[in-house]
């Protein structure tokens, strides 16, 4: 039988935005999912995860019919009713609560469930039009997106491709094994024909970390620390640029003295490493000239991340890399695209007075903390698209409180019934992407791609765009982006931001807007105002948290330090086989995943008596969870990963790992701290927590 061969992108939460072959089988099924091997950045590598999509799209337990709630909240009891009752109660809710509370007690709340630019962020347009409560896009990006901008300015940088021409790349606070693949295609690439070397800077001993000719593994929170460390190594030894620094850099008076009290000495006793380890990566990195840093998301969701971030960044200034090819560093690629987004949010209908709430701050705003409402009304409405927040927000015990309140309706958009959907007293039935027209960018290339409708949705399952035409219309939403399909909304938002119409991306999968190699590797000067890298940033200009930041790059010793009492410092780091809470319904996925894990280093359970496979409990003031310890010596004694997020019903008592993560914002323009926990550890058995030493 003749293949049907298909053309889409993968639509999650990941920078690689895979361009995808798919087999259609019969109009309403899939068979194979392939990488695209035309496209340079996906090369014909995908995830496994990804691979399998079939397991996931024709999922048996998918939601498939509008739900309403007949229990108690939290019951998991509900009833099948037509769209146009799920939508009358919806929109009729929205009503009561703006009548009563105003309208900005009405929150919108979406996130990364998908990429795509239509599917994802329309819901905005609804927000703009009614003057509900604005969201701070807050719990994954914000903290890298301030230390970034801190002293490189737009989120720009050289090619990622171009790891294949490096003579070293170092991976910094992120794991590409398990969740960029596409990154390490290159970096195979630049090993096998130029010998390249990779180092990988992460707490523990990841998959990443594991093929690696480096591992540096240390302390959470300790990166800006090592980051100096390496700049005092490249001042100390003759190897800083400071031709480059004088002529495309602020290059304070007091930058080198500064860093002269910061040598590797100093670095170890804060990060934990053996002084020869920082001084050999430090060598390594200031005498190779093509050296990559290709920086993740993990070491920013700290207190300190950003002062992290910005540290890090400051390592090809300070050595003069950035114009070298196979050189200087890559956060996001996203600066590039100059999306006009005015049709998909409806940019034009905003009122910048409505209030803004943060979206990592869920708990403190559903349990009423003043400071998190801005000192507005209590939330009394919600529509919920992209996002599991019962499962993916910080401090998960507060989270579901605030759902269970009796005057707060919810309405959740979803494909699965989620531990947020058992929560609403409405769910709607959701697309995937394959069932629907969307626009993808993305984080980690520069191909603009189009994934298209390829088969039919099961059952009565609308797409997002779809649900949002349907409540304007009972709410009196009026704009012209509610009156188009999603197609067209995606050919004019092409058309708008000076780029092919959609039928020219159609036609060639992908178009490739890199930027030029002069302007991606600041050959005309970095994009700040003044044109140079900022080692002293404007921090006030970037958020209100700004007293908070160091004045020059340094360690900043804002975390959520061990104690006696809570004496292990906890990383939740990503799990392979899922995607935040995407693929955890999938049977795959949890099969490999085995189950809820802590990777504990052995001196630490000789000491509290524990041994491989035991049943423990992590915990803090916030709540506490039982899990299976698994020995580990690939990260420093005092240091505990949980590889997550697994569905909160995974864990004895049903609650999850978020139930120890805080909801505190990080300067100095917020963001979640998912890695910056400290908690205690014990035997299941033991009755009161055990210290450390």
């Amino acid at each position: 039988m003749q293949r049907n061969v298909r053309h889409s992108a993968c639509p999650h939460d990941c920078p690689s935005t895979c361009a995808l072959e798919i087999d259609v089988l019969d109009g309403r099924r899939i068979g194979a999912v392939h990488g695209a091997e035309g496209n340079s950045y996906t090369s014909g590598v995908i995830c496994a995860k990804v691979a399998r999509y079939a397991e996931r799209i024709h999922h048996p337990d998918r939601v498939t019919r509008p739900l309403l709630r007949t229990g108690p909240k939290g019951s998991g009891q509900f009833r099948p009713i037509a769209w146009d009752e799920a939508l009358d109660r919806v929109a009729a809710a929205f009503i009561e609560a703006t009548q009563r509370h105003g309208a900005e007690a009405v929150w919108p709340y979406y996130y990364s469930g998908t990429m795509g630019l239509v599917q994802r962020d329309g819901i905005n347009r609804l927000r703009h039009v009614m003057r509900y409560s604005r969201l701070a896009k807050t719990i994954c990006t914000s903290i890298c997106e301030a230390g970034w901008a801190a002293g490189v300015g737009r989120f720009i940088g050289p090619d990622p491709r171009e790891m294949a021409r490096s003579d070293l790349i170092v991976m910094w606070g992120g794991n590409p094994v398990a969740t960029q693949v596409n990154v390490m295609t290159h970096i195979t690439r630049a090993r096998k024909e130029r010998g390249a070397r990779l180092v990988v800077v992460d707490p523990y001993r990841t998959g990443t970390a594991a093929v690696a000719d480096m591992h540096v593994p240390l302390r959470p929170g300790t990166d800006a620390a090592l980051a100096c460390a390496v700049m005092h190594v490249a001042f100390r030894d003759g190897h800083a640029d400071r031709d480059f620094m004088a002529r495309f850099s602020d290059f304070p008076a007091g930058l080198e003295a500064h860093l002269a009290a910061r040598s590797p000495t100093w670095a170890a006793a804060i990060t934990g490493l053996d002084v020869r380890l920082i001084e050999d990566f430090a060598r390594l990195y200031c005498t190779t000239q093509r050296a990559y840093i290709r920086i993740g998301y993990g070491f920013a969701r700290s207190r300190n991340g950003a002062a992290s971030m910005h540290a890090v960044t400051c390592l090809p200034t300070a050595t003069g890399k950035w114009p070298h090819e196979g050189a200087g560093a890559l956060w996001s690629y996203r600066s590039i695209y100059n999306w006009d987004k005015t049709l998909i949010e409806g940019l034009d209908a905003m009122d910048p007075a409505t209030r803004v709430l943060d979206m990592s701050r869920l708990a403190s705003i559903l349990t009423g903390d003043r400071d998190a409402l801005c000192d507005g009304p209590p939330v009394h409405a919600m529509l919920i698209q992209n996002s599991n927040p019962a499962t993916v927000a910080p401090d998960t015990n507060r989270v579901r409180r605030g759902f269970m309140r009796d005057d707060l309706f919810v309405a959740v958009h979803e494909q699965f019934m989620t531990e947020t959907a058992q929560l609403a007293d409405v769910v709607l039935p959701a697309t995937m992407f394959m069932e629907h027209d969307d626009l993808y960018q993305a984080g980690g290339h520069s191909h603009i791609q189009i994934g298209a409708k390829l088969i039919e949705p099961p059952g009565e399952c609308w797409s997002n765009h779809a649900v949002l035409q349907g409540l304007a219309t009972r709410l009196g939403a009026q704009h012209r982006g509610f009156e188009m399909s999603a197609m067209e909304v995606i050919d004019w938002t092409l058309r708008a931001s000076g780029w092919p119409d959609a039928k020219t991306v159609l036609e060639r999968h992908w178009i490739d807007v890199a930027p030029p190699v002069a302007e991606a590797h600041f050959h005309n000067g970095f994009p700040q105002q003044d044109k140079r890298f900022h080692f002293a940033p404007d921090w006030r200009a970037i958020g209100p948290g700004w007293a908070r930041m160091p004045t020059l790059p340094d360690y900043m010793p804002a975390t959520d330090e061990a104690t006696a009492e809570q004496p292990f410092r906890m990383v939740t780091a990503p799990a392979r086989q899922f995607l935040n809470t995407t693929f955890t319904e999938t049977p795959t996925s949890r099969e490999r995943e085995g189950r809820p894990t802590v990777l504990l280093h052995p001196a630490d359970a000789t000491r509290l008596g524990i041994v491989d496979g035991e049943r423990v409990r992590l915990g803090n003031a916030r709540g506490e969870v039982v899990l299976h310890a698994r020995l580990f010596d690939g990260l420093q004694p005092g240091v505990v990963v949980v590889e997550s997020v697994w569905p909160n019903a995974a864990f004895e008592g049903g609650i999850g790992i978020n139930a120890l993560t805080s909801d505190d914002p990080a300067p100095p323009m917020g963001g979640a701290v998912f890695h910056d926990t400290a908690v205690w550890l014990r035997s299941a058995a033991a009755a009161m927590p055990l210290a450390a030493d």
